[in-house]
């Protein structure tokens, strides 16, 4: 996620992929016409084009029902945020739109997005009708919301069934120290000059956004939060220093993660690192979509573990609320219709067919009893979405406290990846970042 902070002089240049459907008209700015629509879609699979083909026979159906067409453009994760804000910024976007939910709270700042009441809440069925973890991701608290869940996500931990097997590990761990000593146990050299070829654990150790999950996921096991009631930031208190500290040991000081991994800023590296049995355990929220694409089937699924298998309330926590919501652009020409696509897509039907398609988890509580999500892998990331799971601090300032947080990591582990990195090293890192987040404030 980007830096919310250059919300208004955010115009980069993109590289969106643009992918018209056989239903829809020309790419580019809304159209004037009242039966098409414009829709700005998240990369929600293999690539753009995957994307855009697996939404095709939803907006299909979408534009029988109605008559009303859709002109799509499938956006990258890279370039969506800024498109959104220089949309916000020019009034020139789209009808309907999906949106990463940490921005949610950000982007309904602008004032640019329909809020979610009336006519608008009662297309999509009232907010009963939704997975509540998920419905809290529409915008900040106390506020009436301005995005609709779409696809649920959550964090699980992934393993290669194979490597467990001949490394005698009998089921995944549960606790955290659990976790680190079969990570030791899984860290091999295989190639006999001294040095691990094999390793327990993979993370994409550059990628921002994933670093600032686990400081919030590991500062609540220990007892901690990112601010604290009045708002103001915490980042530096001992439980978050340690949390912070548990993720980076596994490079730092129990070497149970590649040096290299701290280079990493894609999650499909880490994935790859897992098929390839370069590593043998990762934390990830959808690796579904790239053990099908590259035919890997030794592959085991459990919940993140926990400090005590046993923890309850925000200890318990494993993940955020992850997931991708939909909003309704406000200065819409056509709203009428857009509010349509917004209550189709979240339609019992559609959630279905979508989440099962992108391995996604519905949002809408009604379609998880469908038989796509009763599966070990759906089953485990549903819980954690459902029950152990707490939304990213709703503050507009979330970008700001994502990159902070994460960028603090992403040269702990660089420095990990060359030298040693002391506890007062991350608590230094950690106060640096807690400072520059209240100066913004």
């Amino acid at each position: 996620m980007k830096n919310p902070l250059k919300a208004f002089s955010a115009f980069a240049a993109t590289a969106a992929v643009a992918l018209s459907l056989s239903a829809c008209g020309g790419g580019g700015s809304p159209q004037a016409s009242s039966d098409t629509i414009t829709y700005w879609a998240s990369d929600q699979g293999n690539s753009l084009d995957d994307t855009a083909a697996k939404l095709k026979p939803t907006l299909d159906r979408f534009t029988e029902k109605t008559g009303v067409k859709v002109q799509l453009e499938v956006i990258s994760w890279t370039d969506l945020y800024n498109r959104i804000l220089t949309a916000v910024t020019s009034g020139d976007g789209p009808d309907v739109l999906n949106i990463g939910n940490t921005w949610a709270v950000t982007l309904q700042e602008t004032g640019a997005f329909e809020p979610v009441e009336g006519e608008l809440l009662e297309a999509v069925g009232g907010k009963d009708r939704f997975l509540q973890t998920s419905w809290s991701t529409g915008g900040a608290e106390g506020k009436t919301p301005t995005s609709i869940p779409l696809y649920g996500l959550a964090y699980n931990m992934y393993y290669n069934t194979k490597m467990f097997q001949e490394a005698g590990i009998e089921k995944a761990p549960a606790t955290w120290d659990e976790f680190v000593a079969a990570a030791k146990k899984l860290t091999k050299d295989t190639n006999g000059d001294g040095k691990p070829d094999q390793w327990g654990f993979t993370a994409a150790g550059a990628s921002v956004s994933a670093n600032s999950h686990q400081a919030f996921v590991r500062g609540l096991q220990n007892g901690g939060t990112l601010f604290d009631a009045d708002g103001k930031p915490t980042f530096d208190s001992d439980p978050q220093v340690e949390g912070v500290k548990q993720f980076v040991d596994l490079m730092a000081t129990h070497k149970v993660m590649s040096p290299s991994d701290a280079e990493l800023s894609q999650g499909s590296q880490k994935v790859d690192n897992v098929i390839n049995g370069k590593a043998a355990m990762m934390f990830d929220q959808s690796p579904l979509k790239n053990f099908a694409a590259r035919d890997f089937k030794d592959w085991g699924v459990a919940p993140i573990p926990m400090m005590t298998a046993d923890a309850t309330g925000d200890k318990a926590t494993q993940s955020h609320v992850a997931g991708i919501n939909l909003s309704v652009f406000k200065n819409s020409d056509n709203k009428a219709n857009a509010i349509k696509l917004a209550a189709f897509l979240t339609s019992d039907e559609e959630q279905v067919a979508l989440n099962k398609a992108y391995s996604s988890l519905p949002v809408v509580t009604a379609a998880s009893s469908d038989a796509a999500f009763q599966t070990e892998e759906v089953k485990a990331k549903n819980d954690a979405l459902a029950n152990h799971s707490l939304p990213m601090p709703l503050i507009a300032k979330e970008g700001q406290m994502e990159t902070l947080t994460g960028t603090a990591i992403k040269n702990l582990f660089a420095k990990a990846a060359t030298g040693t990195v002391s506890e007062d090293d991350i608590r230094a890192a950690l106060k640096d970042a807690n400072n520059q987040m209240a100066a913004a404030q």
